[in-house]
């Protein structure tokens, strides 16, 4: 019998390495930062679509973590959305949109 709610997952180190594990942590960073973008705006799907000059199911899609970010997509979001894009691999989230300079 269980005492409690399970409250985290132990990742293998091996398994934090495999191509597969990378490429679905960098799909849900990818995710998680475009949501948060365009919620920042006060955004719906249907208008970041809009202004990216993408189907509303591909932005969903995205944000449900089923996209692969490639560098023309991530280009294009942040334009519209007027942000930068910063990846980096050392931190976590490894992915996040900033307010663009002034």
């Amino acid at each position: 019998m269980s005492s409690g709610y399970h409250t985290g997952w132990k990742v293998p180190a091996e398994h934090r390495e495999d191509p597969a594990y990378r490429a679905a942590g960098r799909r849900m960073d990818f995710a998680q930062a475009v949501y948060e973008r365009r919620a920042a705006l006060g955004w719906t799907t249907a208008e970041l679509a809009r202004r990216a000059g993408l189907p509303e199911a591909d932005i969903e899609s995205i944000e449900e973590s089923g996209v692969d970010p490639t560098l023309e997509l991530i280009e294009r979001l942040a334009t519209a959305m007027d942000a930068g894009a910063h990846i980096d691999p050392r931190t976590s989230p490894e992915f996040r949109f900033e307010d663009s300079a002034a």
